[in-house]
């Protein structure tokens, strides 16, 4: 709007200066006008300049300042035709007022500019003076360009508002989003960004229909949109995704307001709220709350995660380390409960690296700086490859176990279409084999609907690769999605195991868990076995694998070798034959060994 209206300043400043000095005649005041064309200039170059930052309302007043000399110009000009030429500029303020003002304003600047060009040319002090009709054309031109560029430009910002909602849709939020960090850029003020969803609104549209969706989508924009302060702006992202500009707000300050925004509906929903830093992109900015709203449905859905954006010495740190190769491959391994208990059958790689710019980051807020500042993929490279090569060392010293090698995947490197073929590459280059390479995917909102993370899947196991469900039996957990997910192997969370105790029955859950996974012909693996108790009464419910300490730490590759060799392939606790009121039975029907 400054610069709109700055160049249509500067521009008409010029051409009154210009036709003021050139035009031939006496009538009139011809230093008048050159002094209203001179103020024109003027002030187009100091709205050029610091339009920006001036309040919006005092546009207003540079209108009407802009009819006030046009009005002088074409009064004072000293020659009639130049004065109905000079007329005009009433077209340049009939189309500033429609393209940036609300109908009502831009209809009381184009009156008075169609009102001050009927009287100022048949009352210009010139004899003969002009007829009462003489102002018709300009005035008649005034108006229909004023009412063609409001119609045009009102159908042009309805390209950027959601038609259900009302609301800024995702391309009108994207330039809000630029505009803003520029302004934030030019003040030096703070710019917070939420990314909302509505938690299973698929559910709603499936059961309830579309119509009571798009109800919902209504209700919940409303509600939002009466909470919000001027100068906030909210969005419908996309689908059940809602995005919220914060301007001059704090993270903190946006994670109070989401809260209210969250409290305020009845349907469940998520959040991922951080900040923008001088130098970052638009783009940058919402991936990193993008991260933050899939943290939140990780998490169990229903709440509000920060993700946020003071972390970048260790993101720079840690992107040195990926190019150096300075991170370590810790490998635990999991053992067989059914041979008398700790014999190897399979290896989990675990990533290790002590970071001096922030010591006590654990391995899950590396992980996260990874996926907030886009080194995720280099660092899933690094440890696979790392991991299979490591892994082929460790199966020639121990050819007489058929060894399998677990690695995590992060669910936003799973979600890139090119990830199973990156995979098969890194297995060729290492040769490691697929059907010995077992990828553990956490249960999480992105896996489940990402069409492209279900594909990488498929994928995967058509070229011989397991998938492994992590921490199996807490989040997003269900039975209709075992029959849809592609698996091979549960990981029963470790806090079901911690459950475990010598006063207590062991949790039922426990014993679902065996009986569903040999029902659905699932290898299951249970996590965090601390006791031999604890193993003892794994191998009673009928579990065939195990990890945790009670068998063995995570160790490099060189000491898991010396361990194994100490242990004649076995690791920790050793047997677990020992009875729970009666000799332990177990059938393996073809579903449990590992390897």
């Amino acid at each position: 709007m400054s610069r709109t209206t700055g160049a249509f300043y500067v521009m008409g400043g010029a051409l009154g200066l210009l036709i003021t000095a050139i035009a031939p005649g006496q009538e009139g005041d011809r230093g008048l006008v050159g002094w209203a064309a001179g103020i024109a200039f003027l002030l187009g170059l100091s709205l050029i300049g610091w339009g920006p930052r001036v309040p919006h309302g005092i546009h207003h007043a540079y209108v009407v300042i802009a009819t006030v000399l046009v009005t002088i110009a074409v009064y004072a000009f000293p020659n009639t035709v130049g004065a109905i030429s000079l007329a005009a500029f009433y077209v340049f303020i009939a189309c500033d007022a429609a393209l940036f003002f609300s109908w009502p304003l831009a209809a009381a600047h184009i009156g008075l500019a169609i009102l001050l060009c009927l009287w100022v040319l048949p009352a210009r002090p010139v004899v003969p003076g002009l007829p009462w009709w003489s102002g018709l054309i300009p005035a008649g031109v005034t108006f229909g360009v004023g009412t063609v560029v409001g119609v045009l430009t009102r159908m042009a910002s309805q390209a950027d508002i959601d038609v259900l909602t009302g609301l800024l849709n995702r391309r009108g939020f994207d330039r809000a989003l630029n505009a803003a960090i520029q302004q934030a850029a030019r003040g030096g003020q703070g710019l917070a960004l939420v990314l909302v969803d509505l938690d299973r609104f698929q559910k709603i549209n499936d059961h309830l229909g579309h119509r009571a969706g798009d109800a919902v989508l209504q209700r919940v924009a409303d509600t939002w949109s009466k909470m919000l302060a001027p100068g906030q702006r909210l969005a419908r992202y996309g689908g059940d995704a809602f995005a919220l500009l914060l301007p001059g707000t704090t993270e903190q300050a946006a994670i109070l307001l989401t809260e209210q925004l969250r409290a305020a509906v009845t349907t469940g929903c998520s959040a991922g709220v951080t900040s923008w830093q001088p130098g970052e992109s638009g783009s940058l900015l919402v991936s990193r709350a993008d991260v933050g709203l899939y943290r939140a449905k990780q998490a169990g859905r229903n709440r509000t995660v920060l993700e946020s954006s003071r972390q970048l010495p260790l993101a720079v740190e840690l992107r040195e380390a990926i190019d150096r190769g300075a991170l370590d491959v810790h490998y635990q391994p999991i053992v067989s409960l059914t041979e008398g208990g700790g014999k190897a059958v399979g290896v989990e790689a675990l990533l290790r690296w002590s970071s001096s710019a922030q010591p006590d980051v654990t391995t899950e807020g590396l992980i996260r700086v990874a996926e907030e500042y886009d080194l995720i993929a280099d660092l899933d490279e690094l440890v696979l490859r790392r991991a299979c090569a490591d892994a082929a060392r460790l199966q020639e010293t121990f050819q007489q176990l058929d060894l399998t090698l677990n690695v995590n995947v992060s669910g936003l490197e799973l979600a890139e279409s090119g990830y199973a073929d990156r995979v098969s590459g890194i297995l060729a280059d290492t040769g490691w084999p697929a059907d010995q390479l077992v990828l553990e995917v956490t249960e999480s909102e992105l896996a489940a609907e990402s069409q492209t993370a279900i594909a990488n899947l498929h994928t995967l196991r058509e070229r011989g690769v397991r998938i492994a469900i992590d921490d199996f039996g807490t989040g997003y957990s269900s039975l209709s999605r075992l029959a849809t997910l592609p698996s091979d192997i549960l990981k029963v969370d470790q806090s079901f195991v911690a459950a475990i105790r010598s006063d207590s029955p062991a949790p039922p859950l426990l014993g679902v868990i065996a009986a569903l996974s040999s029902a659905l012909d699932l290898q299951v693996i249970a996590e965090g076995v601390e006791t031999e108790y604890q193993a003892a009464v794994l191998t009673e419910l009928g579990f065939a694998l195990a990890q945790g300490y009670h068998y063995s730490d995570s160790h490099p590759v060189a000491e898991l070798i010396s361990d194994l060799n100490q242990g004649n392939g076995r690791v920790g606790g050793g047997s677990v034959e020992r009875e729970l009121g009666g000799e332990a039975e177990f059938s393996a029907n073809g579903w449990v060994p590992l390897g």
